[in-house]
């Protein structure tokens, strides 16, 4: 076994965990016999369904982002190596996000690189630019944020924008042909001091810090590495001779220099595809399933309601009828138990920790509840703590301690209930094979030094877990520079 296949065997495992999870859960959901629970949850398992044939077919989702006329197009026009996107002077040729699909040649597993050219973010209002931003990017594995100067404050915005969707984000810097080689490392040197400082939360200075200590470090970046290109190079003047002594002048388009571009992502999908498509199907799994069990417990309402109050019946008569306290103990934990493993099963959803953690905190609190009335009601009935004595003179008394008893016990019921009810719906994605336990796995799985293990932190928050054993990042080695392929400098009048 060679080193790359031994850096990605985790992941490799990880990866069919999740389609067969998928893949569970979609015949599991879909044998249901009512046509209308079916067809109720029919958008959630088309959802499914859709993570799961992205897994299968190994479908790399990429998105690019960008102002009006920076080349958005222009670049995946480069990248794919032939002009299926429309490109030119006018501003606005794209209104709507629309893909295109690439199948990179010579690749030991076959893949499907989807690319999706959004409109100029400068084309949309701000709330209206944020939502597609934020649609589009969770849609995405990995994002293209296409830039051609200075950053504007609409560009970061929107680089803050889909940082929050915890995507590996490639800023591109294009149409670098504009500048001389010798200015390149001076404009990736202010992009990473621009970036670096925007995520430590201030405000883009107009010249970047000549003084290195000046400047804030910040492990959580808005991206993950900078490359320069030049998606159509401007033409430059060539001059020709004839074999008959003639000279003549003619302009030639030098070819893209997109190379490195293609090189990143291509790196980045070896390196570590199958944990971020692996990763973005359970975020589309785990919203499926957190709608249908919310689906599932206004359906199953008045059924789950009617169980209840069986159990809450049977709880009140042993009470009642009991005349010892631990017996009614005993009795309350356990009908209270079976209930909570009852409407489990009737939900279809799994009983995790913080389920069983809610039905202990509830029950003895109720548990209490029960026993405060248990002591109430023999003192109303007269009978010192007892909850039975003979005498026809004690039968009203113990009458009521055992209405006192039994309300107690029905209270204590319908609370766990209630909690377990909402248990179920907050663990939904827990159980042994749920999108969020898969995710956990596999971001414990996550190999050092790759984009994913930067993102770690921000992905375990979003599942509720928080940032553990998070460490200070070498701000030297947060934000990778890719430089372009060098090649004689251009006129900047000729484009």
């Amino acid at each position: 076994m060679d080193e790359f296949t031994a850096l990605n065997a985790p992941q490799s495992e990880q990866f069919e965990r999740v389609r067969s999870s998928l893949r569970r859960a979609i015949e599991q959901l879909g044998t249901r016999d009512s046509q209308r629970w079916n067809a109720l949850i029919q958008p959630d398992l088309d959802r499914l369904a859709g993570a799961l044939d992205k897994l299968d077919r190994f479908v790399v989702r990429i998105a690019a982002f960008g102002l009006v006329s920076r080349g958005k197009s222009a670049v995946l026009n480069a990248l794919l190596g032939e002009r299926l996107l429309e490109t030119g002077p006018l501003n606005g040729l794209t209104r709507l996000p629309r893909s295109v699909r690439w199948h990179p040649p010579g690749r030991d597993r076959p893949i499907e690189v989807e690319f999706i050219d959004t409109p100029g973010l400068d084309e949309i209002d701000g709330e209206s630019r944020a939502e597609l931003s934020r649609e589009v990017a969770e849609r995405s594995d990995l994002i293209l944020f296409i830039t051609a100067g200075d950053l504007t404050q609409v560009e970061y915005a929107a680089l803050r924008t889909l940082r929050q969707a915890h995507k590996p984000l490639i800023l591109v810097f294009n149409k670098i042909d504009l500048f001389p080689e010798t200015e390149r490392p001076a404009i990736v040197e202010r992009l990473r001091s621009l970036m670096q400082l925007e995520a430590a939360g201030q405000p883009p200075p107009t010249h970047p810090p000549s003084n290195p200590a000046e400047r804030r470090w910040d492990p959580f970046l808005p991206v993950d590495e900078i490359v320069l290109a030049a998606a159509e190079p401007a033409p430059i003047q060539v001059r020709e001779e004839w074999p008959d002594g003639r000279v003549t002048y003619g302009w030639e388009s030098p070819p893209p220099e997109i190379e490195t571009l293609r090189s990143a992502i291509l790196a980045t999908i070896d390196r570590e595809g199958e944990a971020l498509l692996a990763l973005n199907a359970l975020m589309q799994a785990r919203t499926a399933q957190q709608t249908i069990a919310q689906k599932t417990l206004t359906h199953l309402r008045d059924d789950a309601e009617a169980q209840t109050w069986r159990f809450i019946q049977v709880k009140a008569v042993i009470v009642a009828l009991s005349p010892f306290v631990l017996l009614d103990a005993i009795a309350a934990v356990l009908v209270d138990w079976f209930l909570v493993r009852s409407l489990s099963r009737l939900y279809g959803l799994p009983l995790v920790r913080s389920a069983w953690q809610s039905f202990w905190k509830t029950g003895l609190v109720s548990l209490g509840a029960m026993l405060l009335g248990e002591v109430g009601g023999g003192f109303l009935g007269g009978n010192d703590g007892r909850s039975l004595q003979a005498g026809s003179d004690g039968f009203s008394g113990y009458l009521g301690a055992a209405l006192v008893q039994a309300a107690a016990a029905a209270f204590g019921s319908l609370a766990i209930a209630k909690t377990t009810r909402s248990s179920l719906e907050a663990g939904c994605t827990w159980g042994d094979d749920g999108p969020d336990t898969l995710a956990k796995d596999l971001l414990d799985f996550v190999e050092p030094g790759t984009v994913l293990h930067q993102l770690r932190d921000e992905w375990r928050s979003r599942i509720g877990l928080g940032g553990l054993d998070a460490k200070p990042t070498d701000p030297a080695k947060t934000v990778a520079i890719v430089p372009a392929p060098k090649i004689p400098p251009a006129d900047k009048s000729d484009k």
